[in-house]
Order: structure tokens, then sequence, then C-alpha cells
């Protein structure tokens, strides 16, 4: 019987079944479509660098199928009773995939490295909630309040309580770094060779600009939880080679959002996906130029927009129209979705809209409305997009709108310097809580790009920011997101999404609403 046992363990050890044949290798083959801006966690933030990292690498927690913070790196933790103190102990079998041991110092070494002003980290603002944090960023202090009692104990204390910070290191820019790794070479992300992660997947082939090649990692404190054996990753940028390369198998999936060019054609098959995205495509006025000082004027250009018509029409990608800002998929603490509570905030109506508009200019006295130009970026999605709408308004409100097109880098110059009238935009949410999208409104905010200010909006995002009550702290979101639309800096278009296509044979792929993949989960069948 002992011999018996030994011979299966040695066949599976070496890839074979009992029976002497080869175990096939379980490979997903995914498309990045780009090269990472960086598989640092420091560095990389945007998509094609998070999905990757998320999958390389893990932080104190991860979010799981119902999209919450859940146990990861971190085996538990505690919150101290005035809600400032988080103390983590991480998994006992926590290493790298070089084998080291990771400890509490590896995550104080990484996120300090992010905070500090030297790596001019994108994603430094995120942790802008630990005491002392946002100062380190800006070299007016020594350290953030990030430490390391002992080798398996993290603490981290917040300026206030956070009810949001949990979600935010979910980020994978809070993944820790193997700090004597990082040490003796400041390059170690650069190249497979040199690459030490934490995550369920290890980088075992990078081909610059062409391909990635992540295989499971055998040292992952988790690693019984993954059942595939490697993942491949092409980088081609077209959409339509990528789907090509999904029908001849060469992809088990494609990359989102497919071309609406495509959507028609695959929208019925049965390997096709939709699921929600938290962001979506907005305008912008500025309500320092007129004619959008005026309330009344701006709602009047908001109600007379068919968001409708516009996802059936225009973009033909299977998007929900947007009646509010914050995406669907969020849940509060009653359990109820923040889209469906706050309801719908702006809807067509054109018969109001000419009542606004003229409205709006008795009250500024205008005979005739002041020229309007609508900016948008140079790209034939933009341009559909923009045409539409000077076609709506000339329909309901009688108004003769100009159009500009702007090269990407320009545009977005402009529109932070608030020298566009009025423009498209579009946000995609960093963490998962509705605050991360309510923000960018805040006075003065470098997101905010209208020229807007509500003091009681204000108050409200800032109460919301250190209440620990998280019943209270919904409810104040949910009513400062009723006062921005009842003043109109922004109006939606819609929420985002991801539109894909995934053989029938793989399964367990999470989806986030934030955006990124997880992978550690996945079968083939």
């Amino acid at each position: 019987m002992k011999q018996k046992i030994l011979a299966i363990c040695l066949a599976s050890c070496l890839g074979f079944s009992v029976s002497g044949q080869a175990m096939a290798e379980k490979v997903l083959r995914l498309n990045n479509t780009e090269e990472p801006t960086s598989l640092n966690p420091a560095a990389g933030f945007n998509l094609i660098s998070w999905e990757p990292l998320n999958n390389l690498v893990e932080g104190l927690v991860r979010l799981d199928e119902k999209h919450l913070a859940a146990p990861a790196t971190a085996a538990s933790w505690h919150v101290s009773d005035d809600g400032k103190t988080y103390t983590f102990k991480l998994q006992p079998n926590a290493k790298w995939s070089n084998g080291d041991a990771l400890t509490a110092h590896d995550f104080v070494y990484a996120w300090t490295t992010m905070l500090a002003p030297e790596t001019a980290s994108p994603a430094a603002f995120l942790a802008y909630p630990i005491a002392g944090a946002k100062a380190f960023n800006e070299g007016k202090e020594a350290r953030p309040a990030i430490k390391a009692l002992d080798d398996q104990t993290l603490e981290v204390t917040l300026e206030a309580p956070n009810v949001s910070f949990l979600n935010i290191i979910t980020n994978p820019n809070f993944a820790p770094v193997n700090q004597k790794t990082a040490t003796q070479n400041p390059k170690w992300h650069a190249e497979a060779k040199t690459y030490v992660s934490n995550g369920p997947f290890l980088l075992k082939e990078w081909e610059h600009a062409q391909s990635m090649r992540f295989e499971k990692n055998p040292h992952y404190w988790d690693t019984n939880s993954v059942k595939i054996d490697a993942i491949e990753f092409a980088m081609v940028n077209d959409p339509n080679t990528s789907y090509q390369m999904y029908r001849t198998g060469e992809l088990d999936m494609t990359p989102s959002p497919l071309p609406s060019a495509l959507y028609d054609k695959v929208k019925d098959n049965k390997d096709f996906r939709n699921v929600p995205q938290a962001g979506g495509y907005f305008f912008r006025f500025n309500t320092n130029m007129p004619p959008f000082q005026n309330a009344d004027i701006r709602k009047a250009f908001a109600l007379a927009v068919n968001q409708e018509d516009i996802v059936n029409y225009v973009t033909k990608q299977g998007r929900q129209p947007s009646y509010g800002f914050v995406a669907p998929g969020f849940t509060g603490p009653n359990g109820k979705d923040f889209r469906e509570e706050n309801g719908n905030l702006v809807k067509t109506d054109t018969a109001q809209a000419k009542q606004l508009l003229q409205k709006g200019m008795a009250a500024e006295n205008y005979t005739v409305l002041p020229d309007v130009t609508l900016s948008y970026i140079n790209n034939p999605s933009d341009k559909k997009i923009a045409e539409t709408l000077q076609h709506m308004y000339k329909e309901a409100l009688g108004v003769d709108i100009r159009l500009q097109s702007i090269e990407s880098k320009v545009f977005y110059a402009k529109q932070r310097g608030l020298e566009l009238q009025f423009s498209r935009s579009s946000f995609v949410n960093d963490y998962a809580d509705p605050y991360n999208s309510l923000e960018s409104f805040l006075s003065g905010s470098s997101m905010n790009r209208t020229g807007w200010s509500n003091p009681e909006y204000d108050k409200l995002i800032n109460q919301a920011d250190t209440e620990a009550d998280a019943q209270k702290r919904w409810d104040m979101l949910l009513q400062a997101e009723k006062i921005l639309f009842n003043d109109m800096p922004v109006f939606p278009l819609f929420f985002y999404n991801q539109i894909y296509l995934q053989k029938e044979n793989i399964s367990g792929i999470l989806r986030h609403p934030v955006g990124y993949i997880d992978l550690k989960y996945t079968t083939i069948n």
C-alpha cells in the first residue's frame, strides 16, 4: 500500500497521471493589450498594470466574490475603539516567491517607499488617510504612522476613523515589497529573473511589449486554492486582432471592452459576458464661463440629453444609461445598493429643459444665449457622442453648439486649467467605495475641473471622510450626491461596463466593479 501511495505522489510531482500519461498543463491565455507601465506596486497605477499586479502580488486584504475586503496576506486584524488604529496579523506561512519569509517590515518598506516624495508615486494620495502620510509625501514630516510591532504584526494609525480604509488597501498599490531584494537591486521589478512576488502567481517570463508568463507560486500561503498552472499574457492592442485570436483559440478571453462594431455581432454568443464597472462617462460644465455660471442653464443642457438613445444607437456596447454619478455595485450597511437607493437624479425631459433654459436666460438678462463650445478628445467614439449631443441640443432647445476636437494631452491640460467651457470626461473608481466617486467634486480638488463650489457639499463629504458610524456616513454620501445634481456642474451619460468573450470551460475569474481581475480561483475544465 505504501508503495502505491509513493508511486501516485511521484507521478503527480513529475506531471504524470497514475496511468503514466502526461498531465496537461492548465494554462489560461489572456491579452493584457499593452506593456504594463510598471510591475512595481508603487508605480503601476493603471489598468494595464493593475491586472497583472493583482495576481502577482497581494496586500493585507483582497476583494472577495461580494467585492468586499477579505483576509489575504493579513490573516486577521483588530480596530481600536476610536476607529483609528488597525493592527494586522500576517499569515504565519506568508513567503515570497524566492522562499524568503514575508514580514510586517516588508509592508512598512513598501508603503513608506510609495509615499516618499522622491518616488513620485501616482498612487500615494490613496494612503493619505494614514496619519502623517500626506505630510510625509509632501516632504514635511519624518515618517507616516506605519509600524512593524514584530515580524508578524503591522500597526497602521489613521488621521481619523475611515470606514473605507480596508477597501482602499485592496488596491494592488498597497502590496508589500521584499525589502532585502529591493535594497540590493532597485530595478528588481523590471525583469522576470529578478522579480519577487508574494501573490498566487510568480513572473516566469517577460518579453517586453510582447508577452508575459505567470506560473503558480509554490510559496504562496494559500497555494492549494490556486488550480491553474500558468497564465500567458499576449500584448496586442488592436481589438479586432484580439478577437480573431480568441476565435482561433489563441486566447481564452478577450480584453474588455469589445469595440462597438463587434457588439451586435457577438452579443448573443454563448461566450458573451457583460458585467458592471465602477465608473462612467460624463460631461463637465465650467461654472466660471457664461452661460454655465447659471444652474438652470446647466440643468437645461443636462435634461435635453437622451442617455438611453446614446447607449442604444451610438455607443452600442451594452452599457447602462446613467442618471446619477455613483455607479451601481456599492452596497451600504443597510444592504441597499447606492445607485438604487438614491434613484434617478437627472433624466431626459425636453419640456422642462426648455423652461429651465428660458428661466436661466431671463435671470442672466440674455436675449441670445452666449456661444457654447463642446470640447472632446480626438477619437471616433468621442466624436460620435459629441455630434449626437449637438443634434439633441438643436432639436430639444433650438441651440446650435460648436464642437472642438483636441488631442488628449492638450485636452486634459486645458480641462485641468479650467480653459474648457463644456467638455467630456470620465471617471473610474480607484477603490470600492462611493466616497471615492464623490470626493472629486470638493471645492479646490484637482479632480473637480468645473469651478463649482458648494459649502454644504464640502461639509458632507468631509464629515463622511471621518464618520465612524457606517450608516450615518452612507446617508451623508447619498445627500451629497443629491446636492451635486441639484447644482448640476456635471451630468452623466452612461456607466462603464466590461463586455468580453470567455470560453465556456473557464470559470472562477473574479471581476470587480473597480476593474481589475482576480485569477486566484480560476479553473479550466
